[in-house]
């Protein structure tokens, strides 16, 4: 007599959640999951129903994400399994409640009404949880108003690591005042907002993880965000969720040092008029080109002009001026990266002479943008 066993599957962890609620939460902590890695575990994000809530994580040890959602737990457990396809598997089932089981061998399956899939996780006891940061020093700030802190910052991020302080941008608080900054070789941007904390922070945060949090948080100015430092991490928590950044370790650039209130002719010219201007002389600049975008400023209006292998452009754009005519170039986007990020119906603009930089700042100081000119040749 022949017997056949049949190995029964012992799960150890079942749980149901609404579709929307693990989409929603997979796309969040998959902000944190290397793409391109020789370990494996670095491309899963971490299902840990250990407790009694359920906790998704996706971690590459320079960035971690940790978010709770809501689901119902049958077994407890964890297994981390590859984020990539748990993402696409997901978006594609119906908007019905789905099923992630887990057995001792870690096999995941996934059902949804009729549709069944089974995947290989791998052990949660390889996964690296995030690092535990001290609630010591703290600062608290509106979701809305930190995400426009990045989003008017971060365009100046220098997007080449060859000097890793200029890919991370400075958050400094004193008096305070917090002041973000972020630069490259042609340019700043200073966020200045008052916070209630009246201590020294000094530290530099990946510009990379600074971008995947402006996308996480909601444009709520009710909603608060907590941002926690210590001398290697800075941890960012909202809603549901926790972020945990590692630092940039070094001195950052003396700000203070290249901001100056001084100049020889100021402006104030409609921000939507000047961007339209620069937005349409573009057309002339090829990418390769490097083309300059040169604003001859004279009484009450500033001439603006490009001239290219493609052709020729140029267009007045009426403006309040005080002090002396110049004649000054720029790369165009430079001009447009700062205009764009500025809700200001009108800005100010202050030059010294044609060699140095330009200002673009508001009278409270909440911000502020420096860019360097460039040489050019009149024809």
């Amino acid at each position: 007599i022949i017997v056949c066993l049949q190995r029964k599957e012992l799960f150890t962890m079942k749980l149901v959640f609404e579709k929307n609620n693990l989409v929603k939460a997979v796309d969040i902590v998959q902000k944190a999951v290397t793409v391109r890695t020789t370990m494996n575990i670095l491309e899963c994000i971490l299902i840990d129903a250990e407790s009694n809530c359920i906790k998704l994580t996706g971690n590459d040890l320079d960035l971690g994400i940790e978010t709770t959602l809501e689901g119902e737990i049958i077994e407890k457990g964890s297994v981390a399994i590859d984020a990539k396809i748990i993402s696409d598997l997901v978006k594609k089932l119906p908007d019905m409640p789905i099923t992630i089981e887990a057995d001792d061998k870690n096999i995941v399956t996934v059902t949804c009404e009729k549709k069944n899939y089974r995947l290989n996780g791998l052990p949660a006891e390889e996964f690296s949880y995030l690092t535990e940061v001290e609630k010591n020093v703290s600062i608290t700030v509106s979701q809305l108003e930190l995400k426009d802190i990045i989003k008017q910052t971060k365009f100046s991020l220098s997007p080449n690591d060859n000097n890793p302080i200029m890919t991370g941008e400075l958050f400094e608080v004193k008096n305070n005042n917090l002041k973000v900054v972020a630069l490259d070789s042609h340019r700043i941007a200073i966020r200045n907002l008052n916070v209630d904390y009246d201590g020294n922070i000094y530290v530099i945060i990946p510009g990379k993880s600074l971008t995947e949090i402006e996308r996480i948080l909601e444009a709520d100015n009710d909603k608060k965000v907590t941002i926690y430092f210590s001398d290697n991490h800075a941890m960012f928590e909202f809603n549901s969720t926790r972020v945990v950044s590692r630092l940039i370790q070094g001195d950052y650039f003396n700000i203070n040092k290249m901001i100056s209130n001084d100049y020889e002719t100021k402006l104030e010219v409609n921000r939507k008029d000047l961007i339209d201007a620069i937005d349409t002389e573009m057309i002339f600049i090829k990418e390769s080109d490097k083309r300059p975008v040169i604003l001859n400023i004279t009484d009450n209006n500033i001439l603006l002009s490009v001239k290219s292998t493609l052709g020729e452009g140029k267009e007045e754009v009426e403006v309040e001026k005080e002090g002396k005519d110049i004649k000054i170039g720029f790369n165009p986007k430079f001009l447009l990266d700062a205009l764009k990020v500025i809700d200001d119906e009108t800005v100010t603009l202050t030059f010294v002479n044609a060699m140095s930089p330009c200002f673009i700042r508001d009278g409270e100081g909440s911000y502020i943008y420096l860019i360097l000119p460039v040489n050019f040749v009149e024809d």
